[in-house]
């Protein structure tokens, strides 16, 4: 019994120790989140593409139903305005657990002749597979800054998909188009750390893990460039709720 009794306290400190470890490893670091929301009338949606169109390229899929614009998408019920990019440019300290990528493939792909999703960020230690859910030809055409720029087919239904790799960070999220269905557009954001985000459809956003101290971020929109080129945070352990940060429906009228 008292060999058992010693074997149990051995085994009960190793695992606080481990658990005092694992609580040391989040000192120093905590999490900033927010909503972007819209502040005026919620523009109607444009239609890019009507169902049964027929002076369209493949219109059996590209026009199968209606297919709206997503350069600005906004939840009618919180506002909130999806596809908005969050993110520092440069970083020092990254937590341990974000040294590196857990997934290393992220994938990106194409159904009603729409490219899912439509705001991507993607660190260089990753790839983006590029796949097809339609039963037509598409390609893939990116414009970086730093990057080699690709241009490929998508062959119809690619389910296994075409590896996307980059060798550096961009300074600002790229487009990224398919040259036979002109319509279909998209952003990819390149870094080479993990302290970005994408807002999703309420407009919400969170960055976990962030080293505490004063940072600054960059967000981005397709439809304005820069809302904030330095969005200055300072985050503590306890985490940083930014709350909602409106902006004004005038920012993203089209000239």
């Amino acid at each position: 019994m008292q060999r058992l009794s010693y074997a149990l306290t051995l085994a009960a400190l190793a695992a606080a120790a481990g658990f005092t470890s694992a609580a040391r490893a989040e000192e120093g670091y905590g999490s900033v989140t927010g909503r972007f929301v819209l502040e005026g009338d919620i523009p109607e949606p444009r239609v890019l593409i009507a169902k049964g169109a027929a002076l369209v390229k493949d219109p059996q899929v590209c026009a199968a139903k209606n297919v709206l614009a997503d350069d600005l998408v906004v939840d009618e019920k919180t506002r909130g305005i999806a596809n908005v990019f969050v993110y520092m440019s440069k970083c020092g300290d990254v937590h341990p657990s974000l040294a590196a990528s857990e997934k290393k493939e992220v994938v990106f792909d194409q159904k009603g002749c729409v490219f899912i999703p439509h705001a991507l960020f993607v660190r260089t230690d990753q790839e983006v597979v590029v796949k097809s859910d339609d039963p037509v030809s598409h390609n893939t055409h990116t414009y970086p800054i730093k990057n080699d720029a690709v241009n490929f087919i998508v062959r119809p239904n690619d389910r296994v998909g075409v590896p996307v790799a980059h060798a550096t960070s961009e300074i600002l999220p790229i487009e990224v188009k398919c040259d036979i269905h002109t319509h279909m557009r998209a952003y990819w954001l390149i870094l080479d750390h993990p302290y970005a985000a994408v807002t999703d459809e309420t407009g919400k956003f969170t960055i976990d893990k962030l080293p505490v101290g004063e940072h600054s971020f960059r967000v981005w929109h397709e439809r304005v460039g820069y809302i904030d080129r330095t969005l200055k945070v300072t985050v503590t352990e306890d985490g940083v709720d930014l709350g909602e940060i409106k902006v004004p429906v005038a920012r993203f009228a089209e000239e």
